[in-house]
């Protein structure tokens, strides 16, 4: 057996295969408006409206989308109440928490990170003038 074959089997290096099921689940879950779902949704659970001011920025339409998507991989809990006005509140599932709290890291590595980033970029972009 290869070494890639020896790698894959034991899950080294997988991510990186063109055809790996994990590299959509990674896109889900670190897309622009997934880490900004889970990341809220780590808070506390959301009405969906509560949820579009809360992360702010997102289209009714790309949210809509966005917890559709996380619901089916299994990160967010749609809970619909047989109310009138309907009621939908959403949340994170245990498999959502932890998904979350790994993004949520990194957000917050990249908040701290803004002015070493913009320091980079001008010292590129005057570089290259």
């Amino acid at each position: 057996m290869a070494v890639s074959e020896v790698r894959a089997a034991r899950g080294v290096g997988g991510i990186k295969q063109p055809v790996c099921p994990s590299r959509l689940i990674l896109e889900h879950v670190t897309s622009r408006w997934g880490v900004l779902v889970l990341v809220a949704l780590l808070e506390r659970p959301y009405r969906f409206s509560e949820l579009r001011r809360e992360v702010g920025g997102v289209s009714e339409k790309m949210l809509a989308q966005t917890l559709q998507t996380l619901e089916r991989d299994g990160f967010v809990h749609r809970d619909a109440k047989p109310v009138i006005p309907p009621r939908v509140d959403y949340s994170l599932t245990p498999l959502g928490i932890e998904a979350a709290e790994q993004v949520s890291a990194l957000a917050r590595w990249t908040e701290r990170q803004v002015d070493a980033v913009q320091a980079a970029r001008a010292a590129y972009d005057e570089a290259r003038a």
